[in-house]
């Protein structure tokens, strides 16, 4: 299997795929399955998200970010920004500090519209 940290090239990419069996990768992962030995992958921004409670649309607006860009960070085909990253990091270590910030933050925004 090649290594997930250097791309291939070409030519190394073509020798990859001529070697792989298909239908024997598909049957292995069929019996894994089959026998319970699946493991859910869970990206650090995902177990962000599911430590403060809050579901994808709402966790976005609370950091001020498209659902989509969410989604994208915790698929891993995008990397958050360094705010965005320490929001995150907040998120992990201690949700309710993030959520009380959140809340009081969207009433001083309330309060600053009524001036």
């Amino acid at each position: 299997m090649p290594s997930k940290n250097k791309p291939l090239s070409d030519q190394e990419l073509s020798a990859y795929e001529a070697e792989r069996d298909l239908a024997a990768e598909l049957l292995e992962a069929v019996q894994q399955m089959k026998a319970g030995q699946v493991r859910v992958v869970s990206s650090p921004v995902m177990e962000a998200r599911k430590k403060t409670g809050l579901s994808q649309s709402q966790f976005a607006a609370l950091l001020g970010v498209s659902v989509r860009t969410l989604q994208g960070w915790e698929q891993g085909r995008k990397q958050p920004s360094g705010a965005a990253r320490t929001l995150l990091a907040i998120a992990r270590t201690n949700p309710k500090a993030l959520l009380a910030v959140a809340t009081h933050s969207a009433d001083f925004a309330t309060s600053d519209s009524k001036t």
